[in-house]
């Protein structure tokens, strides 16, 4: 239920009574949800970060939902990130929440705006799919063939034909009034949501296309583990507790198996030939065996 302009002000003036945490502060309370399920710790770091909703929700007003709604769907975001923030991985809980935040507000408008379902992760694509069709149709004046548009995108041909389905089905006043937060997408949030360092791959646009395609070549189950928390697959993504009841492993196992499968793709990237490099180990590991 939305709240009134009073109702709004007061709110406001609530949570910012509480005090903010400290690094340290923010891993003692996850630690406590990890390992004993703590529901005070859980509400502390909710309420602590409650004003990080707001200032997130500002960025998308006037689109059709009321800020008090806006906050109440980003506040459904942070309650997520609380079950699903991991302190080993080394990042402050505002990095990896704003992530869960900006999904739970970016999941809603589309289903408000949209009679057909897109999924998030499509968003990206599309809004890259629009920004290269641009381009080359300043330099070679003419709209690119969708064999140069799967060129262009790095993506296989059928893959294209889907996000070329999502464009078409996608409302023209969705695709205009998005902005430069909602078109960077999946680079900013693979950086949050794997806890990566921002400035390792933000900005990189082609991130995307590059962790498809690894995505394809790594083994089995690391591949499910990343789709799933990242709903690389057009699904809400899972927190590692729900991972685990999926798969049949322990909320810790699956952490470490991500934190591995992770570690791995940031070093294929990083040798510049990413599907040769685990290629090259997965010939390795079959020597090893024979």
């Amino acid at each position: 239920m939305s709240r009134s302009h009073g109702e709004l002000e007061h709110y406001l003036q609530e949570i910012g009574r509480t005090n903010l945490l400290t690094p340290l502060e923010e891993r003692q309370l996850g630690w406590s949800i990890i390992n004993d399920g703590c529901h005070n710790a859980k509400d502390r770091l909710i309420r602590a970060n409650l004003r990080l909703v707001v200032a997130i929700s500002k960025n998308y007003n006037n689109r059709g939902m009321t800020l008090a709604d806006l906050i109440e769907e980003g506040n459904v975001g942070l309650i997520r990130a609380a079950e699903g923030f991991d302190p080993a991985q080394g990042a402050r809980f505002s990095t990896y929440a704003s992530w869960w935040i900006k999904q739970a507000i970016k999941r809603t408008l589309l289903h408000a705006r949209q009679p057909v379902h897109i999924p998030a992760y499509m968003v990206e694509l599309i809004a890259r799919a629009k920004e290269f069709a641009r381009d080359f149709e300043q330099k070679h004046g003419r709209s690119p063939t969708d064999p140069e548009m799967a060129k262009l995108l790095s993506v296989p041909p059928r893959k294209y034909a889907v996000v070329r389905q999502a464009m078409d089905t996608q409302s023209a006043s969705t695709i205009s009034t998005a902005n430069d937060d909602e078109q960077r997408g999946f680079s900013e949030t693979f950086a949050d949501a794997s806890q990566v360092a921002p400035e390792e791959l933000s900005g990189n646009r082609e991130i995307y296309s590059v962790v498809m395609q690894l995505l394809d070549v790594i083994d089995e189950r690391d591949a499910s583990i990343l789709r799933l928390r990242f709903g690389l697959q057009g699904e809400q993504p899972l927190t590692l507790k729900e991972i685990g009841a999926r798969i049949g492993l322990t909320r810790e196992r699956v952490r470490q198996l991500e934190s591995e499968a992770l570690g791995r793709i940031r070093s294929a990237i990083e040798s510049g030939h990413p599907v040769r490099w685990f290629e090259e180990r997965r010939k390795i590991r079959q020597r090893v065996d024979l």
